[in-house]
């Protein structure tokens, strides 16, 4: 399919940025993604023209009010949710998880179970693990399966009980890139009775998410993953969050979503928010898709995967070529659809860091360390204090930037070689 990169590197300004005549090359985007131009004139005309709180009758707070709607309905549409009210937006991932971890907890009792994975962020597994200790909750951990580098639906069968609540697991792992078959593990728990919550923040940049298709109970995403600003947001299934007493203010509104969206909201990031999914049905449409803004996504999705897998394996396949070097996650041609294009490696006898900080002096972007994947630095046995070298590639990326770092890792990974002789 027909991926026009000049037209998408087009709309985002810091691409074309350099630092003393050299240019960027931006590989730290599991971190954080670059945003189009559009995103950021947003923000900026909410803030200029629109600024105001909610709730009166005069102009500003009407239109802020009608952006803060603007932006539940755009990610209903980028989820596939059934009703804006199910779309809770917040701070940021870990926040609106800490929240909605305290909120549960007033359903739980000691000696209910919860199942944590040995794959996720840290910011879905601490609040859960915290709420635990807090009521006397047992915690049972799910280890992922480093043959194929996803959580095993028979081995979360065997975990669950009578008395799990809730499952706690990703879509894809921000150190591995690993997807996980969320549909299938969803239903065996959900058979079991239990709710489940999906870290989608890795995943969400790189394809189509359909809450109702899942069958999950929750699952978050972070916009500034996704080419959006700092934001979190939180889809909760209607009947499920509906049933739940929040922590509030008692005389703010018992409405949804607004019972769980606590204080003044980010109302310009909304604005933000809303232009960074309308990006995504631009590209849609440049694809070819002229049906609604949900299928328009779908298309971009469609678009997007297929120019990134084959960066992706470029950068594995080049990646494979060093001696030394433990690429964690799926390697297999065959299996890169079952990945995002985030690769992390380590090089025997030689710390991430002093990889990483010699390619980010040549302006190439990207990041050492646990990256908050502590679960699984611990499965692998790579120290903490040390972590990987993490590639993440977006789809403003381009195979030159690929050939680029490829090169720069061979040299400085000969280099270092060469002065530890």
């Amino acid at each position: 399919m027909d991926f026009r990169i000049d037209g998408v590197r087009a709309k985002f300004p810091a691409l074309s940025l350099s630092d003393n005549g050299r240019r960027r090359i931006y590989l730290d985007n599991p971190a954080g993604t670059q945003v189009p131009q559009a995103v950021a004139d947003a923000v900026s005309r909410c803030l200029l023209t629109t600024n105001a709180n909610l709730g009166g009758f005069f102009e500003t707070t009407v239109a802020a009010q009608e952006i803060v709607d603007n932006a539940h309905l755009a990610m209903t549409d980028f989820l596939g949710a059934a009703s804006p009210r199910e779309i809770i937006i917040g701070a940021n991932m870990t926040t609106l998880t800490y929240h909605m971890s305290r909120t549960l907890g007033r359903t739980m009792k000691p000696g209910d179970e919860i199942i944590l994975t040995r794959m996720d962020h840290e910011g879905n597994v601490s609040p859960w693990l915290q709420l635990a200790e807090d009521l006397g909750l047992v915690v049972r951990w799910l280890p992922f399966d480093q043959q194929s580098w996803q959580i095993d639906e028979a081995a979360l069968a065997a975990l669950l009980s009578e008395r799990t609540r809730l499952v706690a697991l990703n879509y894809a792992s921000n150190l591995t890139g690993s997807i996980n078959r969320v549909k299938a593990l969803t239903g065996i728990a959900r058979q079991a009775g239990a709710l489940v919550y999906i870290d989608a923040v890795q995943f969400a940049p790189h394809g189509l998410i359909d809450v109702r298709d899942i069958g999950c109970d929750f699952l978050i995403c972070s916009a500034y993953k996704f080419f959006g600003p700092h934001m979190g947001i939180l889809w909760g299934r209607l009947d499920v969050i509906d049933a739940l007493k929040p922590y509030k203010c008692r005389c703010s509104s018992n409405a949804l979503p607004e019972r769980f969206e606590l204080g003044t909201p980010q109302i310009e990031l909304m604005a933000g928010l809303s232009a960074a999914v309308d990006y995504f049905a631009e590209l849609g449409a440049a694809a070819g898709e002229q049906a609604s803004r949900r299928q328009k996504i779908a298309k971009a999705f469609e678009a997007s995967i297929a120019y990134e897998n084959p960066l992706a394996q470029r950068l594995i396949d080049g990646l494979s070529d060093i001696a030394g070097l433990t690429i964690h996650g799926i390697t297999d041609p065959k299996r890169i659809n079952e990945r995002v294009p985030t690769v992390s490696f380590t090089v025997e006898g030689i710390v991430p860091e002093t990889i990483v900080r010699q390619m980010n002096a040549e302006n190439i972007f990207l990041w050492s360390g646990h990256n908050y994947a502590w679960e699984i630095v611990h499965q692998l046995g790579i120290p903490a204090e040390q972590g990987v070298v993490r590639i993440g590639i977006a789809h403003y990326n381009t195979s030159a930037e690929i050939d680029e770092t490829l090169e720069s890792v061979h040299r400085v990974v000969a280099m270092l070689r060469q002065e530890r002789s």
